[in-house]
């Protein structure tokens, strides 16, 4: 534990060029339940441009934002993640995409779970076109699931968004814990560990250069040879996603997690060390 035995986090954000999104994102984590926390952008090699905007939003903020930046050279997002934990200044870290908005409680609910050797598992609210227009207009990124959730409710019946339903925040833990009852994979927009436990496994593998696979399944499935715990917190640090096409996944990604999985090697020596 820290200082005082209070953890704190490094939340990670995983970012590429969208600096629109990035506003939202820092928005709703200035206005967190909690506030001692850092962050980390990990950028994976965005235009000049964007960076300037990037550091003109770091003076502004109020909160500790690092930004850790390496060239375009494609999809290296494992790459950059690696870089932001190492550079990463607390013992706990949370993980996101530049491109998904915490809610309200999303740190707050991301700590009070943290363990040592467990992995948390969340998941996140996919929104419509419309309702992605709606949250780049609204004042309080962070409350948007609550002040929204009729339209949200009424917009995902008539076939807009997915996973609506993963957006909603319910304090009981007996009913999260009835509607948990599947064991599902990690998701790389939104898990998170104690910075120990990922270094046992020597971080990311920076082999995946697509998206998808590498930087959950294949940690998720490293983690669990080491004997990590993975925690499911759905319907607990709720966030939203903002529409965009899916980017394409790649076979190759595939391939190299099937040779992982018959490897059955924890520890990668294409990670951080």
């Amino acid at each position: 534990m820290s200082k005082n035995n209070v953890l704190k986090a490094s939340v990670v954000i995983a970012f590429y060029n969208n600096i629109k999104a990035l506003k939202l994102v820092i928005r709703a984590l200035e206005t967190q339940s909690i506030a001692d926390f850092e962050v980390v952008i990990a950028d994976d090699g965005s235009n000049s441009t964007t960076v300037e905007q990037l550091e003109v939003l770091q003076q502004n903020s109020h909160l500790q934002i690092q930004h850790v930046w390496h060239e375009d050279k494609g999809f290296r997002k494992n790459r950059c993640l690696n870089l932001a934990v190492q550079a990463a200044k607390n013992e706990y870290l949370i993980f996101i995409d530049g491109d998904c908005v915490p809610q309200t409680h999303f740190v707050e609910d991301h700590l009070s779970e943290a363990q040592l050797g467990r992995c948390l598992n969340g998941r996140r609210a996919d929104l419509s076109p419309k309702m992605t227009q709606i949250l780049f207009k609204t004042n309080q990124p962070a409350h948007f699931v609550k002040s929204h959730l009729w339209q949200l409710l009424w917009n995902y019946v008539r076939g807009g968004g997915k996973n609506i339903e993963k957006g909603i925040r319910i304090p009981s833990d007996k009913i999260r814990k009835y509607l948990q009852k599947k064991n599902k994979g990690i998701v790389g927009c939104n898990f998170s560990l104690h910075k120990s436990d990922l270094l046992s496994i020597n971080g990311f593998d920076k082999r995946y250069e697509a998206a998808g696979t590498g930087e959950d399944s294949d940690v998720e499935y490293r983690l669990r040879l080491v004997g990590i715990e993975i925690h499911p917190l759905f319907y607990k640090a709720t966030q939203v996603h903002i529409y965009h096409s899916e980017l394409p996944r790649s076979s190759e990604n595939d391939a190299l997690f099937t040779k992982i999985k018959a490897e059955k090697k924890a520890w990668t020596e294409f990670g951080i060390n």
